[in-house]
């Protein structure tokens, strides 16, 4: 029997079999195509290396409507769980992702914004201040948004996200709540 992997405040028992997510990738950038969406592919990657499921990959350019188009798209079509994007989550004026994705949440999850500064403190010490990473529900499924650094992606998904999506992980993760998003 595989003892427990240690993670921040949990563990992740390796002797369950993990649930597959179902995750979407979107990349928020006026800039990156798919050639130079290096961290959309980053964040692919370690979503397909995690057990789960890539159920979509896109890249849109920072503008509200392109945004919330292909995140409602992507619910609506029911066949996500969660999306998790990159980009946008800056202070500059073209940074819109915050305020395209978060008119739409029915539940704001505060605790992820903390957790993710707390790491990405660690990593790039008071300049995580310029990111407004947030994480929330929208129709029940789970939408995660990180900003466009590779390393900010590799923190966000590595030491926070990645734990969350994974059933073996206790005392709690997301993925046993998701039968129970909807109720009223």
């Amino acid at each position: 029997m595989n003892a427990p992997v240690l993670t921040p405040g949990g563990r992740i028992n390796e002797a369950l079999p993990i649930k597959p997510v179902k995750i979407a990738v979107l990349t928020i950038s006026d800039t990156r195509d798919e050639e130079s969406d290096t961290s959309g592919h980053v964040l692919a990657g370690r979503v397909t290396g995690a057990g789960h499921e890539l159920a979509g990959k896109a890249i849109v350019p920072d503008d509200i409507t392109a945004i919330r188009a292909q995140v409602n798209a992507w619910i609506d079509g029911g066949e996500v769980e969660a999306i998790v994007t990159t980009g946008g989550t800056g202070i500059t004026g073209r940074d819109v992702t915050p305020e395209a994705i978060r008119p739409l949440f029915d539940k704001e999850i505060d605790g992820f914004s903390v957790i993710f500064h707390l790491v990405s403190y660690q990593s790039v010490g008071l300049s995580t201040l310029q990111s407004r990473a947030l994480a929330g529900l929208i129709k029940g499924v789970f939408v995660f948004c990180l900003p466009g650094s590779n390393g900010a992606v590799k923190d966000g998904w590595d030491k926070v996200i990645s734990a969350q999506l994974d059933s073996r992980h206790g005392p709690c993760n997301m993925v046993e709540l998701m039968p129970r998003l909807m109720e009223s």
